[in-house]
């Protein structure tokens, strides 16, 4: 296998990585509003997240930092063409890292109130306008004979990427409560499972729609397995929720991102940006690569520090894996 190719699929890992990881986490900050009925229990949807979330991020800015030193033009033609949503997406992580560092530091309500107000839009925005990037990037872009990004941002809002962002959003927003339902006791424990359900099957209509739409566009038989495993995944996860069995429904969803972002990625190569202008002026993993010799010292490099941050990411994983509940949170009286 060219390197060129080897680097297409590691991008696809981490993305996958990043929308597993960051996926339940963005749904978490959107359940602070739906789910969560006082502060005390805002403050257990947050502590769920609050030792990972962070370390979450670091796929977004690995995939990033992959993207612009294996593949350069794409890279190039993203970013300048996608400017203002994912300018958008990058000021709302920001806010919510802030969101969530600050919250706690004065104990007035209204300052708490606004924060965590902070840390639904910045959860919400990024869980939509993802899907909304991945479904343009799949779909197809106006990219002219340079390679350059020609269209408006109205074009980027087309019906297909606009379900894309509800796809992702829903989607998300169910990792984030089956998440909820594993890491909690008590009543949010039973209120998760239960919103878990009715998000799980309008995930299920938008994604099923979505997907079949992508399978008739751009599919073959290899990305047709990625749909099945997909739609096989997210029924399972719902059953597994009505049963009480959170630890299969979180890995189970959990299996339906990584079956849908495998699936754009399929359908996607060896394309990198579809040019909906003409086929000839599509960036490929051919034409948008850096040289071999770059390729293949990031390629060391990835050997040597992949393992490293898997294993300390698993560690933290592992040190925080117990249940919470409101019990648990300190009367901030004290």
């Amino acid at each position: 296998m060219e390197l060129h190719v080897v680097w297409f699929v590691l991008i696809a890992v981490l993305w996958t990585g990043y929308f597993f990881l960051e996926g339940f986490d963005f749904g978490v900050g959107i359940l602070t509003r739906l789910l969560a009925r006082d502060r005390a229990e805002k403050r257990v949807l947050i502590n769920t997240i609050g030792p990972v979330w962070d370390g979450n991020e670091v796929w977004l800015l690995t995939a990033g930092g992959a993207t612009f030193a294996a593949f350069p033009e794409w890279y190039a033609t993203l970013f300048s063409g996608f400017y203002l949503p994912l300018l958008l997406i990058l000021v709302c992580l920001i806010i919510r890292g802030v969101a969530f560092e600050y919250r706690a530091k004065r104990p007035e309500e209204h300052w708490q109130r606004n924060w965590e107000t902070a840390i639904f839009w910045t959860s919400l925005l990024p869980a939509f306008l993802w899907g909304v990037a991945f479904g343009n990037i799949v779909h197809g872009v106006k990219i002219d004979a340079d390679f350059e990004y020609v269209g408006t941002v109205g074009d980027l809002l087309n019906p297909y990427a606009l379900l894309g962002g509800l796809v992702t959003l829903t989607l998300f927003t169910f990792h984030g409560a089956v998440f909820t339902a594993l890491k909690t006791v008590g009543g949010i424990r039973e209120r998760a499972r239960k919103l878990a359900l009715r998000v799980g099957l309008v995930t299920a209509v938008l994604a099923s729609g979505f997907l079949l739409w992508t399978q008739a566009d751009r599919g073959d038989g290899t990305s047709l397995v990625a749909l099945v495993v997909a739609v096989a995944a997210l029924v399972a996860a719902l059953v597994a929720n009505q049963a009480g069995r959170e630890g299969w429904s979180f890995t189970l969803s959990g299996l339906t991102i990584v079956a849908v972002v495998a699936m754009l990625f399929l359908t996607l190569f060896p394309n990198v940006m579809p040019s909906t202008l003409d086929a000839d002026w599509s960036l490929t993993v051919t034409n948008a690569s850096s040289s071999a010799y770059t390729l293949k010292i990031m390629t060391w490099l990835a050997v040597i520090a992949t393992p490293v941050v898997l294993v300390y990411q698993g560690w933290t994983y592992w040190v925080f894996r117990k249940r919470i509940g409101t019990q648990h949170i300190a009367d901030p009286t004290h």
